[in-house]
């Protein structure tokens, strides 16, 4: 991205986020989905991520007058994305293990759903285009590469939503993605999980390709739902 400048050098209590510079149209509508973009490639199930922001290093940061960073801020807060706590501070909400568990489960149905729908009405070509997110670990483990396999990882997932073609599937699942893609992140290095993902996605797109619709459903839901049985068994660090 162009003249993206990394602002919240690491201060006590505050969070740092990658910010851009705005321009003056639709300024509540840029500066939530730019504040929602940051939030989303902060890692804030890393145990020791600091989650508060600053309200006066946001307006520095992006330039804009205090009003539409608190309108972004309030239409944050509504979706659940943030919280303000009195005489504390702004947050991002970091969900408890039980909540990221049902997230998860809910995006096991919705993504399951959306690989049976991409079987039926996905482009060949589209499809075949999802091996080429693995290209590079062909010939070395993901274990090697975890930044960006985990990348590649999250771009599979939301692909196969994309791929369902149902336009209600990707807009509940938009919401979900900030909390799944940041677990996915935090637990993508544990317990050989890389190695073993990409032998499930492989064979998720080996089922699509075929268009047999059981299979590519029931693989998908039972990859993701394997995420939620780990997050339950190994992550104590979410409460």
């Amino acid at each position: 991205m162009n003249t993206i400048a990394r602002i919240f050098q690491r201060a006590a209590n505050t969070t740092p986020l990658v910010l851009a510079p705005l321009n003056a149209k639709s300024l509540r509508d840029q500066v939530y989905a730019r504040l929602k973009a940051a939030i989303s490639d902060t890692d804030i199930y890393e145990p020791q991520q600091e989650l508060r922001l600053d309200e006066r290093q946001l307006t520095t940061a992006l330039g804009v007058s205090r009003t539409p960073i608190r309108e972004a801020l309030s239409l944050l807060e509504q979706q659940g994305f943030i919280r303000t706590i009195p005489r504390r501070g702004i947050y991002i909400v970091r969900k408890s293990k039980r909540e990221i568990i049902e997230m998860i489960q809910v995006w096991a149905a919705l993504e399951s759903m959306a690989a049976r729908l991409a079987t039926l009405n996905a482009p060949d070509a589209e499809i075949a285009k999802l091996r080429h997110l693995f290209d590079e670990f062909q010939n070395s483990p993901p274990s090697e590469h975890l930044c960006e396999y985990s990348d590649a990882n999250i771009a599979f997932h939301t692909e196969v939503i994309r791929l369902g073609g149902s336009q209600m599937i990707i807009e509940e699942t938009r919401n979900l993605l900030l909390h799944v893609r940041a677990i996915r992140r935090a637990t993508i290095t544990q317990s050989d999980r890389a190695s073993r993902s990409i032998i499930d996605h492989l064979k998720i797109i080996e089922a699509l390709e075929r268009r047999d619709t059981e299979l590519a459903e029931r693989l998908a839901r039972q990859h993701t739902l394997d995420l939620a049985a780990h997050v339950d068994r190994y992550c104590d660090f979410l409460g």
